[in-house]
C-alpha cells in the first residue's frame, strides 16, 4: 500500500483524511473533516463536502458532488455526473444547514451516469440505479431501479447482471459467476457469500460483457418460447 495521490490541480483542505492508495484527480476539492477510505478513486472535477464519510474502494467518476449529510459505504460506484442532494425543499433565501437530510449508499451500490438520488433515501447493498434515473425512495438490496421516478424493475447480482427472480421463493444464479441468490420474505440475499464479505480474488476480474450475457439470455428465452 502507498500514500494517497493528490493531483497538483486538486485541493484537499486541512482536516480531511485520505486512506492509502486513494487517488484524487484533476480539479477535485475535498473539504476539511471529510473522511475517505483506502483504494478510492475520484475522477476530474469532484467535490466532497466537509464531514462526509466515504468507505474503502469507492469509485467516483467525473463531475460528482457529494454533499454534507451523505454517508457512502465500501465499494460504491458513482457514475459520471450523477447527483446527490441534501435538502428536499431548497430556497436561496432560507438557511437550512441544520436540516440536512441524510443519504446512505450501502456497500457495493451503483449509481449510473446522470442519475439523481434525492436526499433522505437509502440505497441498499448492491442496489443498481440505472443511468438517468431519479431515486425518490429507499431501494432494497440488489434491486435494479429505472425511470423517473425510479421504480424497481428487477434484481441484480453482485457482478451487475440481471437475476431471473420473479416472485418470493425463487432462486437464481448470476449468469457470470454462478453465485446463487434467493428472494425471501426479507428480500434478496446471496446464498454463497455474506453481503458484507469481500469477493474472492478470482471473482474480481470481469470476464463476460453485460450485453453479451443479455443477448444469450434473450436467445435462450426465445428458443424456450
Amino acid at each position: 500500500m502507498s500514500e494517497a495521490f493528490v493531483h497538483a490541480s486538486a485541493v484537499v483542505d486541512d482536516g480531511a483524511t485520505l486512506g492509502e492508495d486513494t487517488r484524487i484527480w484533476h480539479f477535485c476539492h475535498i473539504g476539511g473533516g471529510a473522511t475517505i477510505g483506502a483504494r478510492c478513486s475520484f475522477g476530474q472535477n469532484c467535490f466532497v463536502a466537509p464531514g462526509v464519510t466515504i468507505g474503502d474502494g469507492v469509485k467516483v467518476q467525473n463531475n460528482v458532488s457529494i454533499y454534507a449529510g451523505t454517508t457512502i459505504e465500501d465499494e460504491v460506484f458513482l457514475g459520471p455526473s450523477c447527483v446527490l442532494t441534501n435538502i428536499s425543499n431548497p430556497r436561496s433565501q432560507i438557511a437550512r444547514r441544520s436540516l440536512y437530510e441524510p443519504t446512505l449508499l450501502r456497500r457495493g451500490a451503483t449509481v449510473g451516469a446522470n442519475a439523481t438520488v434525492v436526499c433522505g433515501t437509502t440505497l441498499g447493498r448492491y442496489a443498481f440505479v440505472a443511468a438517468g434515473s431519479v431515486v425518490t425512495r429507499d431501494v432494497p438490496d440488489y434491486a435494479l431501479v429505472m425511470g423517473n421516478p425510479g421504480r424497481r424493475v428487477g434484481w441484480m447480482s453482485r457482478h451487475g447482471h440481471r437475476l431471473d427472480l420473479r416472485t418470493v421463493g425463487d432462486e437464481a444464479r448470476c449468469p457470470e459467476t454462478g453465485l446463487r441468490y434467493a428472494w425471501g420474505e426479507g428480500g434478496v440475499r446471496c446464498l454463497d457469500l455474506d453481503e458484507d464479505a469481500p469477493l474472492p480474488e478470482a471473482m474480481r476480474q470481469g470476464k463476460v460483457g453485460y450485453r453479451e450475457i443479455k443477448s444469450e439470455l434473450v436467445s435462450s428465452e426465445l428458443k424456450e418460447g
